[in-house]
Order: C-alpha cells, then structure tokens, then sequence
C-alpha cells in the first residue's frame, strides 16, 4: 500500500514528540530534514516511501555529499559530513519507526553508511607561544601566583582543565628521595614531582611535573593559598578562588583567556590547548606515543595517536628544508 513522505514524515513527528519527548528545536529541525528529503524524492520520480530501497538512500547521500547546480543556476556546495550524518540519522529513523509499525515492508536505511567526518587536528602552540603565554601570568600577588601555577602545571602535566581544577592539596605526591609535597611544598616541589589525576570514568593515573611547575606549586602553596583558603571553608581544593572556594572550571578558562590576551597570541587559546600542546611537544621530542597515551589518560592509543599527524608535518617540513635531494 502506497505511503507518501508526508504521511509517514507526520507519524514520526508525532511519535518522537510523544514518546521521545523531544523539544520543538529538535522536532522543527526533524521536519526540515524530511522535507527536503520528500522534496529529492519527487525530483528523482520516487512516488511513495514503499518505493525506497537501501540502493535509493545510497544514492541520497551521495548526491548531499556532491556539490550541484540549483534550478537558479547557481552551485550548491557539498554538505558537510556532520550535516549528511544528521540528515541520514533523521530518514533512517523514520523508516525504521514506520517498518517497526508495520507500514512498510523493508527498513531501507538498515545498511546505509554515514560518511565519516573529517579528523581535525589538534592546534598545538608554538613553543615560543608558550613561553610568551606562561610569561604572561604571574606576579607577586596571591592571584598571580595561583595563575602561575595553574598554567605551568596545566602545560607541564597535558591533563583536562577539568582534572586539574578538581585536583586536591593531598594529589600532589613528591618526587622519590625528596621531602613530602604537602608538609615541605618549597622544598619537595622546586625539582618536580608527580600529581594524582582521576580523569574520565573516575579513572586515575600519575602524572609527573618538571621543575619549572614544581617552583611555580610551591610559591602558590606557600605564599598564597594558605591566606585565600582562610577566606573560606576549609576546602581542600589545591587552587582556590579569593574567597578561599574550589576554582571553576568556568575561571581557569577565563585565566587562560586572559594570559592569551596580554600575551597577544594570534592563535585563539583554550583550556585544551595547553593539553594538544603538551601532547604535540612530548611527541615531536621522541616520546613514545604509548607514554604519551597513559599520561594523557586516554583508553585507547588510536586517539593519541592523531598527534602523531601533527609532528608528521613537523618531520616532513624540516626533511623538505634539509635534506638534499628532497625537492
């Protein structure tokens, strides 16, 4: 029995605004998504949905992917992958509510691919981007010596804004044959150390810290945080706001922004900046990308290894510059 885009797009509608609960944003985007798909439909002669088969939404997604012309003699670019896979998520689902209830005999979406999304590399700073961001902060004020060692230890340890800011006084840990970090922080900390990290899934993993960060710790463990903790509950927060509260998440990135800011870095900064810098860096001086996976705190080395792109053009670049015969 015939059923047309129209009649089995209203069932969906309804099904996802009823049962799914989805907002209106989500149903109008639905909509239009089906529309079009009715309207490429008709333009390929495709009376009825009966008439769709898995060799039709092949063809479907191909034609969004491939730039064409418009009946106003104009070029229509090709979708991004991002907005075909949404598309085809949004007919898929259709076809599969309307096979499930029976108006249609087959799911002609059920072998159908989305294409995959191109991988965008990490932007890694500079080394020189860096040292001009960390020279940025600073300062003998309490708030400048927090800053200071928030981003030397972002960028010394490559761990999530996230991770750090949840960090506790007690997770940093001294280096083998030195003082203990908490009780003796301007002693154990100024030749580096380790910090505990409980990332993603309440997994943790022990992350070390060189120097530069270990003095930075321990000038704010020392000469700040003791005051601006008194100002509140007795977090056990490592950094903490004026008020003596845990520093957000929200705050550090504003911190970040600011040091990119007086730094005057073409490049736009974020908090995950600092941890594809780390990353790129620790890879371009020869760590090994497993190294590089576990204090990253990733579960799987695939996704480490995206960095391993990025020095591949560093290596690429300096073999065109030095090498002989390379051009």
């Amino acid at each position: 029995m015939p059923l047309s885009v129209e009649e089995g797009a209203e069932r969906y509608l309804r099904h996802v605004a009823l049962e799914l609960g989805l907002s209106a944003n989500s149903r109008s985007a639905y909509r239009r998504d089906l529309v079009a798909y009715g309207a490429w439909l008709a333009e390929r002669g495709v009376p009825d949905l009966t008439r769709v088969t898995p060799e039709t939404l092949s063809e479907y997604v191909a034609d969004l992917a491939s730039p064409h012309g418009t009946p106003d003699g104009e070029i229509r670019p090709p979708l991004a992958a991002a907005s075909i896979t949404r598309r085809l998520s949004t007919v898929r689902g259709m076809h599969r509510f309307l096979f499930e209830e029976g108006l249609l005999d087959a799911h002609a979406g059920s072998g159908v691919r989305t294409p995959k999304r191109a991988q965008r590399l990490p932007k890694a700073l500079p080394l020189a981007d860096i040292e001009a961001l960390l020279q940025a902060v600073g300062g003998d004020d309490p708030v400048g010596l927090r800053d200071r060692a928030l981003l030397e230890l972002l960028y010394a340890s490559g761990a999530r804004v996230s991770e750090v800011t949840a960090l506790d006084v007690d997770d940093l840990l001294a280096a083998p044959g030195t003082a203990d970090a908490v009780e003796d922080p301007d002693t154990a900390l100024g030749s580096g150390g380790f910090v505990q990290v409980t990332g993603k899934g309440s997994k943790q993993r022990i992350v070390p810290y060189g120097s530069y960060a270990g003095r930075a710790l321990a000038a704010y463990l020392v000469r700040a945080r003791p005051a601006m903790a008194a100002r509140g509950a007795g977090t056990p927060a490592l950094f903490v706001g004026p008020r003596g509260a845990r520093l957000s998440r929200q705050s550090a990135w504003l911190v970040i922004k600011a040091a990119a800011e007086r730094a005057e870095l073409s490049q736009e900064v974020s908090p995950h900046t600092l941890r594809h810098s780390f990353a790129t860096h620790l890879l371009a001086g020869g760590a090994d990308v497993r190294t590089v996976q576990e204090l990253l705190g990733h579960a799987s080395v695939t996704t480490t290894q995206i960095y391993t792109q990025v020095t591949a053009d560093t290596l690429r670049e300096h073999y065109l510059l030095a090498h002989p015969r390379a051009k």
